[in-house]
């Protein structure tokens, strides 16, 4: 058996050794098991809200998104849409066209982005699984209807069930003419309203979704789109996919996955995440400091232990090593100990919510999320693993050589 970890072991354990010191040893590990696993449960949480946000945003973007780098709107034959279509792992491909509108229903009215979608939106957007009043419906043999979000029907005052007033539209009419009156300066078209989504308020106060060729007779282009979404099959790999997709359209068109889409958001996700992890860090450094006040005060206690190991052969690398085994053993079952516990809490919360908000009406969720990622626990033990030989190095080389042990000797 290797001899530092053997008389490491026994410092620790031994049944006789149950005095002040041992209690602070023990002291350590579970100060150390708690901050680990505080450090679990708060990335855990964290990791749980970002999922949150990103699958709401998921649910209206698609997985991968074609725009032009230069300009607002292109020919879909410039991006090569019918290559497109032919790439193996491409689900649905749907031609967008969006336009700012005002819009006006009964004696109310709301600026609005009005975005047509073809036949195949029902492959490429989720919001069908978002309806919350109506239903998802935006044409009916030769009439055309609108989908509303949630944030501009609550500011018109919506009533679905009202077939008798309809949603005014108002797009500006393209061109640089002279229009001698306001009404001349517009292009005007009802629609009838048929649901209403609820996904995000970005999206919900934003947003009004209607038939392609009801967008393309309200702004007047007939041919031209501002995007081209895409859908890939559960079994393709977006990665590689966008690649091969912007090999297809060229230079001149920007192509994004999800994440991509809204890098603003990625990139704060991203920076909080290492801010929590920077936080927390600090603070289980600063509950693991104890490791170096039990450690010297074992060193102390054991002089005369250390004493009869010089005489008998041992030398100060080896009576260095004990302590420092001590102190990762401290850190180690405190560690492996906090990041079991802090896995069983996250997995009783996904399934028993043990911890929901006051008021679940006001969320989109009634209990905090959680998402438990194994780079998270790998990455908690290391930093653990890092605090607890670093602050142990410091308490067994540093105690020893300032000669607490055997003047003259060490």
């Amino acid at each position: 058996m290797n001899f530092p970890f053997y008389i490491a072991k026994r410092y620790l354990v031994a049944k006789k050794s149950r005095n002040v010191i041992n209690i602070i040893s023990w002291v350590s590990v579970i100060g150390i098991a708690v901050g680990t696993a505080g450090l679990v449960i708060v990335l855990s949480v964290f990791n749980g809200f970002g999922d949150l946000v990103t699958s709401l945003y998921n649910a209206f973007d698609p997985d991968i998104k074609i725009t032009i780098v230069e300009g607002k709107s292109f020919d879909p034959a410039d991006a090569k849409i019918e290559e497109i279509k032919k790439v193996k792992g491409v689900k649905a491909v749907t031609q967008i066209l969006e336009e700012s509108a005002l819009l006006k229903y009964r004696e109310k009215q709301v600026i609005a982005t009005i975005k047509g979608v073809d036949e195949n939106y029902a492959e490429t957007g989720d919001v069908k699984n978002n309806i919350v009043e109506g239903e998802m419906l935006l044409q009916k043999k030769e009439k055309n209807y609108a989908v509303i979000g949630g944030g501009i029907g609550y500011t018109l005052g919506m009533n679905l069930d009202d077939v008798f007033s309809s949603l005014n539209i108002y797009v500006p009419k393209r061109g640089r003419d002279v229009m001698l009156t306001p009404e001349d300066a517009f292009t005007n078209l009802l629609i009838q309203p048929s649901g209403i989504f609820s996904i995000q308020q970005d999206f919900d106060s934003r947003y009004v979704i209607v038939p392609l060729r009801f967008a393309r007779e309200l702004i007047g282009e007939q041919t031209k789109v501002t995007a081209l979404e895409i859908a890939l099959s559960g079994s393709a790999d977006p990665k590689l996919l966008k690649n091969e997709i912007a090999k297809i359209a060229g230079s001149e068109f920007l192509v994004q996955n999800r994440m991509e889409q809204h890098d603003f958001l990625n990139k704060i996700l991203v920076s909080e995440k290492w801010a929590v992890y920077l936080i927390l860090s600090l603070i289980l450094l600063i509950s693991a400091f104890s490791i170096i006040g039990s450690l010297t005060m074992l060193i102390i206690d054991k002089k005369q232990d250390i004493s009869i190991l010089l005489s008998m052969g041992a030398d100060l690398n080896q009576i260095r090593k004990i302590f420092l085994t001590e102190g990762l053993m401290i850190s180690l079952i405190g560690g492996g100990t906090g990041l079991i516990f802090g896995w069983l809490i996250c997995m009783a919360q996904q399934k028993f919510k043990l911890i929901g908000f006051g008021d679940s009406a006001s969320f989109v969720v009634d209990s905090y999320p959680v998402s438990i990622q194994p780079l998270d626990l790998v990455n908690v033990f290391l930093i653990v693993f890092a605090i607890g030989a670093t602050l142990s190095w410091v308490a067994s080389y540093r105690t020893i050589k300032n000669d607490f042990i055997v003047p003259g000797k060490i």
